[in-house]
């Protein structure tokens, strides 16, 4: 029987995933000899053993990965014929020059989940319980390879019993580098007003007291502090809520298991698998009869509820079942409205002793601070709404090879996107950057991005927004770095991201549905109604919302009662002539003050946006005349739509551009005629979709394009989404919507990368 050499080289996530045992102890099973081990580019293997066997660890190895590795790529070579005693697991090789994906947090496993209720076992009720399978990762890591070191894990040394774990292959422990235990670990404390009362076990007992007194808890978790409270209790809700200044906006819940959610909310095969995974995002789910009960409480004027299941050790435990222990809790990011969530003991204890009536702390430290994901389903298909722990900082493949980039995002749900060759990394949410404390973090983000992916920009890319802190920190960059800046155009991004997060071809243009609240346009308007015709070097704006006048500017979206006003005269129609809903909020002389805003156009921008549309038609409805959070209105307006209602309204094309004054006077004469607001809601929704369509078929008719894509904070709406997509699949067109990235602001980093590379003649085959 022949005997070979062959060296293997495996990339992508496949460190701190198990990979190394598994090839141990596959080389074992087939009687090979050879070696393993980390290094900046991967995974290295070296095999000598029989042709047969050395085959047939090729074929199981691809097959049966570790359940959590990503393999971006697997090559085999021939290699020199040499001997080897045995198979052994070498030590991390490091190339300063190369780099490596990182793992993100992930779930707690069902082993450890286990074990954690296991008497008999030696982490039994341990909050920080983890293995190569699960638990921290991302938040953790300081650099690369990913070795114990390299963590915020460094500082505490194994005890006997967990050494032995780390450094046996066969045990599914060995070299997980946060493996720790009650006698060598972190530990977990509880206290208040600065005094610790309790520490272990003691100090969860005391914290689900707390909970249950009606008392806010901030939490440490794995990526930061999460606010906490009984979701039942309206008295804490609504101290919370005036604590952390979030007047409207939904909180996060968690519950212990998938049977205390659907007593809830309704849960599908897609959302339930979702929940359960590695990820477990917070996910959107639709409320049962008795869950619209606690949505009042918890996210008032919405139809669905944001719930995410235990995924640390330390959740399991506060949130264990007990006779009279509370249900349901929110878990909300621990920070005031507007800041990044708190991460370290010190900060917390800082920023959140105004909010929090105690605090569970632990002395692991964090490393990142990293927010909850949150993700709905659509077409059985992940919609991701904030792309945060359990999906970064995995990497987007791209079909060519690029120069080093940085490309530095948007100004609200605010990500950025490092690419270095095939691999596009495009950050956690960082969150709206308006504010010192959110641009540190960005700041610091980027730092920990470029040291540990090893990329060092050759290239920027920046919104077209001068005003952006995001962008201005790109021009003071490219300023101190003598590098080369692209300008790109946020509606453009926002299609190129959604092409590239569904593998199409860079040069072939698309029909793009960009649709969202705000974006600077190329003639100083503020677009957000944009059909283009794009790929990723450049595109048309052949159609686009008629521009209507936006009084005040930021006024008007903070107060869509002005939005109204403006569309109302916009559409000849005079405000007097009926008790609009808006009268309530605008007294006369604001009234006059906004006509006249509209008449001569002073600080009044001119807008295309679909979303202050969707603002305008809620308040002229009755709905929100003033908002407490970015697109309530519109969340309203959607809430309440009646599934039942088939007409529409209409939106007719002239001369390139979509006008909206048509449905504004018809939607006034239903006001008249005291039609129901969910009826006017559905018929703009259907009108809206039907829009889509027509727009498409006029190009198709026009270009022969057939592929459409859907991209912009306004496809978060779900009756919008399903029925566009529904009536475009019926007229024969291929639809994308993003899967791997937000379809909101947080997708449009890697566009302006992508764009910015193209643009700039740095995409290679």
């Amino acid at each position: 029987m022949p005997v070979i050499n062959k060296r293997i080289h495996i990339t992508g996530i496949v460190q701190g995933v198990g990979f190394r045992p598994t090839v141990y102890n596959l080389a074992k099973r087939y009687s090979l000899a050879g070696w393993v081990l980390n290094n900046a580019h991967g995974v290295e293997i070296e095999l000598h053993g029989s042709e047969v066997n050395v085959q047939a660890f090729i074929k199981d190895l691809q097959q049966n990965p570790p359940p959590l590795a990503v393999i971006d790529s697997f090559t085999v070579d021939d290699s020199e014929n040499q001997v080897f005693v045995g198979f052994q697991i070498r030590h991390s090789e490091d190339d300063p020059a190369d780099f490596l994906p990182v793992s993100p947090d992930l779930n707690i496993c069902p082993d450890c989940h286990r074990e954690l209720f296991d008497p008999s076992n030696r982490r039994y009720r341990y909050p920080f319980i983890n293995c190569t399978n699960c638990g921290p990762r991302f938040s953790i890591v300081t650099g690369i390879p990913y070795d114990r070191p390299n963590t915020s894990m460094a500082g505490f040394a194994l005890c006997p019993d967990c050494s032995k774990e780390y450094q046996d292959p066969s045990n599914r422990r060995f070299h997980a580098q946060p493996i720790a235990c009650p006698v060598c670990g972190p530990q977990v404390w509880y206290e208040e007003h600065g005094q610790k009362l309790a520490e272990r076990q003691d100090a969860i007992q005391a914290a689900r007291q707390a909970l249950a007194e009606g008392k806010i808890l901030a939490v440490k978790g794995l990526g930061g502090f999460h606010l906490a409270c009984d979701a039942q209790n309206p008295q804490t809700l609504e101290k919370l809520r005036l604590r952390k200044r979030r007047s409207g906006k939904p909180f996060a819940l968690m519950a212990f298991d998938l049977e205390k959610i659907k007593e809830f909310a309704s849960v599908n095969p897609e959302e339930e698998k979702l929940l359960t995974s590695p990820m477990a995002p917070a996910v959107l789910l639709e409320t049962t009869e008795a869950g619209k009960v606690l949505a009042r409480l918890v996210a008032p004027d919405q139809n669905r509820l944001g719930f995410m299941l235990p995924y640390t050790p330390l959740h399991l435990l506060l949130l264990e079942p007990a006779e009279g222990f509370l249900k349901v809790l929110v878990m909300t990011s621990g920070n005031l409205s507007e800041e990044p969530i708190a991460y370290s003991n010190a900060e917390a204890q800082r920023r959140l002793s105004d909010l929090a009536d105690g605090f569970l702390l632990h002395d692991r430290p964090i490393h990142t601070r990293i927010d909850d994901s949150v993700v709905s389903v659509i077409e059985g298909l992940p919609h991701i709404q904030r792309r945060a722990r359990g999906y970064a900082p995995l990497p987007l493949q791209i079909t060519t090879s690029t120069i080093p980039t940085l490309a530095c995002g948007t100004e609200l749900k605010n990500t950025f996107c490092l690419v270095r060759d095939r691999y596009a990394f495009v950050s956690h949410h960082i969150g709206d950057l308006e504010n010192q404390e959110t641009l540190t973090a960005f700041e610091d983000a980027v730092r920990h991005y470029e040291n540990i992916f090893r990329i060092k920009p050759q290239l920027l890319a920046a919104d077209m927004h001068p005003n952006y802190l995001a962008s201005r920190y790109a021009h003071q960059r490219s300023a101190d770095e003598n590098l080369p800046l692209v300008e790109v155009q946020h509606h453009h991004a926002h299609i190129v991201s959604c092409m590239a997060d569904n593998g199409l071809n860079q040069k072939e243009a698309v029909i793009g549905l960009a649709f969202d609240g705000t974006g600077y346009g190329t003639d100083g308007a503020i677009w957000g109604g944009e059909v283009l015709i794009s790929n990723w070097e450049k595109f048309e704006r052949p159609y686009h919302l008629e521009y209507v006048s936006l009084p005040g500017g930021d006024a008007a979206v903070r107060k869509p009662a002005r939005m109204a006003l403006s569309l109302i005269l916009h559409a000849g129609i005079n405000p007097e002539s009926y008790a609009f809903p808006f009268h309530q909020s605008l007294d006369q002389d604001e009234r006059a003050a906004v006509a006249n805003q509209v008449r001569t156009g002073f600080n009044t921008p001119k807008t295309s946006s679909l979303g202050r549309l969707f603002d305008g038609v809620a308040a002229l409805i009755g709905l929100h005349q003033q908002i407490s959070y970015e697109a309530q209105n519109a969340i309203a307006l959607e809430t309440i739509a009646d599934p039942e209602e088939q007409s529409r309204y209409d939106f007719p094309i002239e001369n390139g551009q979509i006008l909206v004054s048509p449905a504004i006077r018809t939607i006034v004469r239903d006001i008249e005629q005291k039609t129901a607001p969910a009826v006017i809601s559905a018929r703009f929704h259907n009108g809206l979709a039907d829009c889509a369509v027509h727009v498409s078929e006029q190009i198709r008719t026009q270009t022969g394009l057939r592929q459409v894509v859907l991209s912009g904070g306004v496809w978060q709406n779900k009756i919008l989404i399903k029925r566009t997509i529904t009536a475009l699949n019926a007229s024969g067109f291929e639809i994308f919507w993003p899967h791997k990235l937000p379809t909101n602001d947080g997708g449009v980093s890697l566009g302006q990368a992508l764009v910015a590379l193209a643009v700039s003649g740095n995409l290679k085959e």
